[in-house]
Parts: structure tokens; C-alpha cells; sequence
């Protein structure tokens, strides 16, 4: 009997030493925090796709971001150019033209672009808000009209929440569907829209049934060029300038019953439903943008000479590198967690606004770490570093303010289901 467990215990320990032999480095071990071919949670596989996109990244879109910062927009050409690399809603199955991947592969767009720190293209919220919820919730002819189109690229997605007097608070929407016979009669605005200026289709949340609040809020599938849709003028923003974010208007805009995306009133359903990757995808790209500052700083400081010798030498200096290494790995260590569960269709709502809440809190962080490492030229808009520190503010905010997410998970802890 004895014998017998310990020829088990044997084998257990060989097959775990393996494991070991097999796994690859954490980002801790690293020769740096953005190497390919490290973390667990991936494979070969996405090594090769990692690379795809970094290389595509740094030839697409970093040597033209300076001049789409001024204009306030990307290019159409280059959305087109992302869905034939594949890099567009690729979770949407294969039927609707999609790659049917699991959420790895748009995790490692998050994290290239961050890594690029090009916040421009809106692919995040494209790809992987606005597709899923056709995906789940649209019509056979709305998936096999729209789909398609969201990955080529062909059309750009956006999503219609945000209002001038309502963000997190989702029951005080005053955009209303008023039924009239077979259609909906749409009045009202969005605010801060992501890809509104340029997008093809939106998705619209309105009041249904006003007295039943936030239960009362349907979702519509709003398309350039209705009559009545009216999209204002690009906002002026303290970062992310080159990605297109505009107020949209509703007057008098009537559409088919047809155009409802999911149930009837079950607007808040579905917006809860899909908000958990809504979260770690903002979680991630947060983490990605520390990974990325503290890379650059670590260089900048490794290579600057002050006090005769590199500014690295003081004592100060690396202590910082040394809190925000071990902040940064941290924060990783989590994320993989919640897409590894997320992969498996375990990631629960509480745990996505933990990594929402921490990560976005810690990227400001260590981006106000990584400008004050690289001193005065930390403050030039040419260095990335500086567009790091703009870019992160908002993080914190949208996706459900940094107050918000706290409250969701203490009544997780206090009032748990």
C-alpha cells in the first residue's frame, strides 16, 4: 500500500517536473516585460500572432500616429487593412466570417497596441464590445448582414451608453424608442462615443419603458445615414487624440422593429452580460501601458548620464524601477488569471472590476512614475512616455468610473448570491 502511493507520489512529482520544464518564464523573469514567447496562458501559436501584430503595429500605425493625432481620426483604409490581418473581431465565428478564437488572440491586439502606444485605431471597442453583442444577441439577419462587415472591416462599430447626464448611472438614460406601429421613434443624445465619428453602426441603448428605469431600456441597431441620425462634431481631448470620439443625436429618427438587438426591455440584461469583457479588456490594455512605461524608463534612466554617471546609479532611481517592476508584475499576474477564467467562460462580474479598478489605478501610476523618471522630457509630446500619462487619465473613468467598480464589489463581498 505504501509502496504503491509513493511509486504514485513519484510519478505525480515527475509529470509536475515536466510541467516545469515545459512552462515558460513569468513576466517577473523576463529579460523585459514585453518579450514574446513568455506567460503561461500562452502558446506557439500565439507567439506567432503576437509577432504578426507587433511587426503590423509598428509599420501600420506608429510612423503615421503623429499626423492622425491631428486629425482626429485614423484613416478608414487602415481598418480595412486590420480585418484582412485578421486582426478585427476575431471571436466571431467562422459562419459570419470571423476566426471563432478564443479571447487570447483580441488580448494580445489589447496589449500590441498598447505596447505601440497608438491609442488611436478603436479596435477594442470594435472588435470585442460592439461584435459580441451582435454576436449573442442580434438576429440571424442582423449577424449575417453585420458580422461580416465588422471583420473585414468594411464597417466600423460603435456603442451608444454614455449620455450627458447619465455614465455609470444606467436608470437615469433619457434617450427614448417610442413604438408606433411597426417602427421605434428614436429622441435623444450619446456623449464621449468611441469610433462615433466614423462608425457604420451603433449600437443605441433607449428607454422602452421609461417607468421601469433601467428595466425598461431596449438596444437598437442604429446605421449611417438614417435620417435623423446626426453625429456631432469630433471632442477636443486631453489624450487619445487620434482615436474619433464624438456626441451622437436622435431626432425624430424612426427605424423598424427590426433594428431592436436582443429582447425587448432587456437592454440591462445584455449590457451586464457583456460588461465583464468590457472590463478586463480595459484592465489589460492598463497593464500592457505599465508594462510599456516602465520598459521605456528603465532604458531612458540606463542610458542618461547625471551626477557622473547614469541616472540608474542613484539609489532613488532604482528603488523606483524596483516598486514599479514589482507593481507592474502584480497587476499582470492578475490579469492572466481573469483571461484565463475569461477563456474558460469562468471570469465572474466581481473579479473583471477588481482587474478594472487596480489595473487602471496602477497605469496611471506608473505612468506619472515613468514621466517624472524621464524628467523634462517626460513632458514632450514626443516621447512616448508623455502620451502614456495623457492616454491613461480616462481609463479610470470609462468602462464604469474606478468609485463605481469599488461599490460592485463590495456588494459582492457584503451581499453575495
Amino acid at each position: 500500500m505504501i509502496s504503491r502511493v509513493l511509486s504514485t507520489s513519484k510519478t505525480s512529482v515527475s509529470r509536475l517536473s515536466q510541467k516545469r520544464l515545459m512552462s515558460r518564464l513569468a513576466p517577473a523573469q523576463a529579460s523585459k516585460l514585453t518579450d514574446i514567447g513568455i506567460r503561461d496562458i500562452f502558446d506557439s501559436d500565439h507567439d506567432m500572432f503576437r509577432e504578426m501584430t507587433r511587426n503590423w503595429f509598428e509599420t501600420e500605425v506608429k510612423p503615421f500616429h503623429g499626423e492622425w493625432e491631428k486629425a482626429g481620426e485614423v484613416p478608414r483604409e487602415l481598418w480595412t487593412k486590420a480585418g484582412e490581418m485578421g486582426l478585427l473581431s476575431n471571436m466571431v465565428p467562422e459562419e459570419y466570417g470571423g476566426l471563432g478564437l478564443d479571447c487570447k488572440y483580441p488580448a494580445i491586439v489589447w496589449e500590441e497596441q498598447s505596447y505601440s502606444g497608438c491609442t488611436g485605431p478603436g479596435f477594442a471597442m470594435h472588435s470585442d464590445i460592439v461584435a459580441p453583442y451582435i454576436t449573442n444577441y442580434g438576429t440571424e439577419e442582423q449577424k449575417q448582414r453585420m458580422l461580416p462587415k465588422l471583420v473585414s472591416g468594411e464597417w466600423i462599430g460603435a456603442l451608444g451608453m454614455t449620455e450627458p447626464s447619465a455614465g455609470s448611472d444606467f436608470a437615469n438614460i433619457k434617450t427614448v424608442a417610442v413604438q408606433d406601429g411597426d417602427d421605434y421613434i428614436l429622441n435623444g443624445s450619446k456623449v464621449f462615443i468611441t469610433n462615433g465619428w466614423l462608425c457604420d453602426v451603433c449600437i443605441v441603448c433607449a428607454k422602452t419603458d421609461p417607468s421601469k428605469g433601467a428595466h425598461g431600456v431596449s438596444l437598437f441597431l442604429i446605421e449611417d445615414g438614417m435620417e435623423g441620425f446626426i453625429k456631432g462634431n469630433k471632442l477636443n481631448k486631453m489624450g487619445m487624440k487620434a482615436q474619433d470620439t464624438c456626441e451622437l443625436f436622435f431626432e425624430a429618427l424612426r427605424v423598424p422593429a427590426s433594428a431592436m438587438l436582443g429582447p425587448k426591455d432587456k437592454g440591462f440584461y445584455c449590457v451586464m452580460q457583456e460588461l465583464p469583457q468590457e472590463r478586463l479588456l480595459i484592465a489589460d490594455m492598463g497593464v500592457a501601458s505599465a508594462e510599456a512605461v516602465f520598459e521605456a524608463s528603465r532604458e531612458y534612466v540606463c542610458d542618461r548620464k547625471a551626477f557622473k554617471g547614469k541616472l540608474s546609479d542613484l539609489q532613488t532611481v532604482s528603488h523606483k524601477l524596483a516598486e514599479m517592476k514589482t507593481d507592474t508584475v502584480v497587476g499582470r499576474a492578475f490579469v492572466d488569471q481573469c483571461i484565463e477564467l475569461h477563456a474558460e467562460h469562468k471570469l465572474k462580474s466581481d473579479q473583471a472590476s477588481m482587474a478594472k479598478y487596480w489595473c487602471t489605478d496602477l497605469q496611471t501610476k506608473i505612468a506619472d512614475h515613468g514621466v517624472q523618471l524621464h524628467g523634462g522630457w517626460g513632458y514632450m509630446w514626443e516621447y512616448d512616455v508623455c502620451k502614456h500619462f495623457v492616454d491613461s487619465r480616462v481609463q479610470s473613468i470609462y468602462g464604469g468610473a474606478n468609485e463605481i467598480m469599488k461599490e460592485l464589489i463590495g456588494r459582492s463581498i457584503t451581499n453575495p448570491r
